[in-house]
């Protein structure tokens, strides 16, 4: 009997499948490549049953002419994803994240609310004024490859300086601004923008670059709209709309 031979290596086996699929199935979900995902697993295991168990022998020979070429149209279809997924394995800031259980818990969170209360009062100002922003600040993943594509400089995170640099005259107040380890790194970058035709038509350009960017990296990208004066926050892939001051505060606290 096959479960006679089963061993811990095989439920190991499993288990990371699982995990990689998983992982993979909410990475394309998040960038609008769910339907994709789906009807390649389908296509494996239209391929499974005709080949290996019932043995259809034309069909099978057909089957696995395309799976010899599957993978190379795969890493075409999906090069975005696997992109961000190297990426993300490969990102110095990831293997800095053991280092962090060593620290102390009161510090980090002190080190947060010194660059979080000045975040979130020019953010409140600029909605107020109705003026267009656009910050996106790093996480665990590291937006140096975004901040090229801008002007580059470091700062501390003062409110008026978030102010001047969105202010409407100002040649960076179109791009984005980013801040990674307590500092602004840069301002007028360009970020990626979302691609799912499921998005709201009503949002911008700049709901759409916070998105996009939410989808590859996990950093917290603040928008301000310059129509309605509202605060929205994109992460992981999913945008909140309209949140108060006090809502943005606490999800920026967050781990």
């Amino acid at each position: 009997m096959w479960w006679l031979q089963f061993s811990l290596k095989d439920a190991i086996d499993i288990l990371l499948l699982a995990v990689f699929l998983y992982y993979t199935y909410t990475v394309l979900k998040a960038s609008g490549s769910k339907a994709i995902f789906t009807g390649v697993i389908a296509f494996f295991g239209l391929w499974i049953l005709i080949s290996h168990i019932l043995k259809m022998q034309l069909m099978g020979a057909l089957l696995d002419k395309f799976v010899n070429i599957g993978f190379l149209v795969l890493v075409i279809i999906f090069q975005d994803e696997m992109k961000q997924f190297l990426s993300t394995i490969g990102s110095a800031q990831k293997w800095k994240r053991f280092r962090r259980y060593f620290r102390d818990k009161r510090q980090q969170s002190a080190d947060r609310e010194r660059y979080i209360a000045p975040i979130v009062l020019a953010c409140l100002n600029l909605s107020r004024k109705r003026t267009g922003a656009l910050i996106a600040i790093q996480q665990s993943f590291d937006l140096s490859v975004y901040q090229h594509a801008g002007e580059r400089f470091e700062a501390d995170v003062n409110a008026r300086l978030i102010e001047t640099i969105f202010f409407k005259n100002s040649p960076l107040h179109d791009g984005a601004m980013i801040i990674a380890q307590g500092k602004i790194r840069a301002a007028g970058c360009i970020l990626p923008v979302a691609s799912n035709p499921d998005l709201n038509k009503d949002l911008g350009l700049r709901h759409r670059s916070a998105l996009g960017l939410s989808q590859q990296t996990d950093a917290k990208v603040i928008i301000i709209s310059e129509e309605r004066g509202t605060i929205s926050m994109a992460y992981r892939g999913e945008i909140m709309l309209d949140i108060t001051a006090e809502q943005l505060q606490e999800l920026l606290s967050k781990e």
